[in-house]
């Protein structure tokens, strides 16, 4: 009887809560291309909201592994108040926080947060892509919330995508049935078919289509990159915002059809499935499960002469990806030193992981990341660690674009460390939330500059939606500044106004160029550093 009432209680409490909600908000109808929605009008804020809108069919049954197809139009309205379901996938990273409604195929949901009054029209608009490795992730957290940028006078897109097995499975039988004959990459042209709808529908919203702006972090910021590079989407984007990640080795760089088709063929093999029509009889839970055993980590995007007719470098240095400008940059500590040295970090222990990795280059590894002191040594491995996991290719992404394009370009590196947590059984996890502190886990060293992922929410403004930091004054003054670039840049191309730091583009050819470093106190300077990015441009031969 007294969980019975616990649960009441828990419910009832949720109801009051949406209730709440709701008291401050009326219902909102929009026209869309397909149909009618019905979404909410907060009063307090001042801003519409519709979340759960479709975007595309839903990718089950014969249309799993395949690219997303239109929607059909329906009739009466349909009621777009509930974040949909997010992509199939495991707790891969534990500290992401979804609002969404359960795990489905049945994923593909957009939102949308307008301030656009009565007959408003050509708002600028920022369509923002999830992180997590490709392989979990959700549109609905509140780190990602379009509440706070909307307010700034934006329209505001959250799009789910496919994920994991269901979305970056390639195989020949799938490459056979597909019209433009290859196969992968459903997630990104999920994220294709979202900008698509994004086009046809946003003007109902009082955006204006010929000014979007995508953005996205890690795996997100890897999708803005391949969306930047293809010919399906670089006509759809004024503007691209990337925050860690871009799809260049050795950062989830896609693989030749061939190799994925491999790929896809060992692990139809592995699970025991006889071919592509015996896999789309299993259900969900079918293939999460085998999917799961197999301990993968996703699949490789495709270099698929279709989405992605070449690799992000040939693209680029052709001249071939969207023309237009970008804000692009990294944290000062993605991974703590400790990936690198493989446990403590130690002047012997990094020298002889340098000679392991760099055999005949060592002494120039040594030479470009100084290691003389302890504090010199702990950066040392946390820049080596963080510029091989991402930010070399972020860097890449950066020296293409400013020199094979006439836009600007403007670099940043975030570097405000995050206050303690409020609760002390909890610990930071990988993907910028927090996880249960496990007793048995080696201790992690004391953080010193900011991790993966710590910047989204000061980014989006949303500190106060992330209750886990003991936020202070100084965190807001560093989410007001970096809020107030990107809108900006969302805006107008870019970054500056009189409200922040004045920060220059980088001139093409420049061997030190600008660099705006985001924290308490905000300035742009030269990079210092760049000498590490063209030494690793040679080892990956990008």
């Amino acid at each position: 009887m007294k969980k019975l009432t616990t649960n009441f209680l828990v419910l009832l409490g949720f109801g009051l809560s949406v209730i709440a909600q709701d008291n401050n908000a009326f219902p909102v109808q929009v026209d869309l291309k397909n149909g009618t929605i019905e979404g909410l009008y907060d009063t307090h804020s001042g801003i519409q909201k519709y979340f759960g809108i479709p975007f595309a069919k839903p990718p089950v049954g014969e249309l799993r592994w395949k690219a997303p197809q239109p929607l059909d139009d329906w009739n009466g309205i349909k009621e777009t108040k509930e974040f949909g379901p997010r992509p199939v996938q495991a707790m891969v990273f534990g500290d992401m926080k979804s609002r969404s409604n359960g795990l489905s195929e049945d994923c593909l949901y957009l939102n949308v947060w307008t301030p656009a009054k009565h007959n408003e029209k050509d708002l600028p608009v920022l369509v923002y892509f999830y992180g997590g490795g490709n392989v979990a992730g959700d549109a609905s957290e509140y780190r990602y919330d379009g509440e706070s940028m909307a307010k700034k006078g934006i329209v505001v897109v959250t799009t789910n995508y496919r994920l994991n097995v269901f979305g970056n499975l390639a195989h020949p039988e799938l490459t056979a049935e597909a019209p433009y004959k290859a196969s992968g990459n459903y997630g990104q042209l999920d994220q294709n078919m979202a900008l698509q709808w994004v086009r046809d529908n946003i003007a109902a919203f009082g955006g204006n289509p010929d000014q979007v702006t995508i953005a996205g972090e890690s795996a997100g910021s890897i999708g803005v990159s391949v969306q930047m590079a293809s010919p399906l989407s670089k006509d759809l984007i004024a503007g691209a915002i990337g925050e860690s990640g871009a799809a260049i080795s050795p950062t989830m760089a896609p693989v030749s059809l061939e190799e994925a088709e491999k790929q896809g063929v060992q692990f139809l093999e592995s699970i025991g499935v006889k071919n592509i029509a015996a896999l789309r009889k299993l259900s969900t839970r079918e293939i999460y499960e085998k999917y799961n055993a197999t301990q993968r980590f996703g699949f490789p995007m495709v270099v698929d002469g279709y989405l992605l007719p070449k690799t992000l470098p040939e693209i680029f240095a052709s001249k071939q990806q969207a023309q237009v400008p970008l804000l692009v940059g990294w944290n000062s500590a993605e991974i703590p030193g400790m990936a690198f040295t493989q446990g403590p970090i130690t002047k012997e222990a990094f020298v002889e992981k340098v000679k392991q990795n760099y055999p005949k280059k060592y002494e120039e590894v040594l030479e470009l990341y100084p290691h003389g002191t302890p504090t010199e040594v702990e950066w040392a491995a946390t820049n080596l660690a963080s510029d091989n996991f991402i930010a070399y290719s972020t860097w890449k992404w950066f020296d293409l674009h400013r020199k094979n394009s006439d836009q600007p370009v403007y670099r940043y590196l975030y570097s405000k460390i995050r206050p303690p947590l409020r609760d002390q059984n909890l610990v930071s996890g990988l993907a910028g939330g927090t996880v249960e502190r496990d007793s048995n886990a080696p201790q992690m060293p004391k953080a010193i500059g900011a991790p993966h992922a710590a910047e989204i929410e000061y980014a989006m403004g949303n500190l106060h939606l992330v209750d886990d930091y003991a936020w202070t004054a100084d965190d807001y003054k560093a989410s007001k500044t970096m809020q107030e670039f990107f809108a900006n840049f969302i805006k107008t191309g870019n970054p500056n106004s009189d409200e922040v730091p004045n920060w220059d583009a980088a001139k093409p050819n420049e061997s030190d160029p600008p660099v705006m470093v985001i924290d308490t106190k905000s300035g742009s300077s030269k990079a210092g550093n760049d000498a590490r990015y063209n030494f690793l441009d040679k080892v990956y031969k990008n």
